[in-house]
């Protein structure tokens, strides 16, 4: 019975680090998080990022509270199955859009692939592909 469990458990591990989900570089695991999109007002391109980069709603970037900058998150709208991939260049959402449960601000161009523009908001699953260098905020 042991030596079942065992090669159960090694399997296991191995079929994780094969589909993605085992330890990164850096030591840490993969993220799957579920709820809403929204995406960057207009106004804001030009502006410069929490990452020190200049914002532009012509390129595939987000802002997420927790993701360091430079991670690489494929974002998926769960009402079409439409994906695209995003790397994380700022700190966001945040007020009454985080408490109201948006996870992810994306620019212009990236909601637009989605195809959620006319609705401003589209229940989304994001999964982390590769971690960024920068460590990512406290939490509390």
């Amino acid at each position: 019975m042991t030596r079942h469990l065992i090669a159960a458990a090694i399997a296991a591990a191995l079929c994780s680090n094969l589909l993605g989900y085992g330890p990164t570089r850096n030591g840490r695991r993969p993220s799957v998080q579920h709820g809403l999109a929204s995406y960057y007002d207009d106004s804001l391109s030009g502006r410069v990022t929490a990452s020190g980069e200049r914002f532009s709603q012509y390129k595939y970037v987000a802002a997420h509270p927790t993701y360091p900058a430079g991670t690489i998150v494929r974002v998926t709208n769960l009402a079409n199955g439409r994906s695209i991939t995003v790397r994380i260049i700022d700190r966001g959402p945040s007020g009454k859009n985080r408490f109201d449960g948006v996870i992810i601000d994306l620019s212009r161009s990236a909601a637009q692939q989605l195809e959620f523009i006319k609705k401003g908001r589209t229940r989304v699953r994001t999964q982390v592909l590769k971690w960024g260098d920068e460590e990512p905020p406290a939490s509390g």
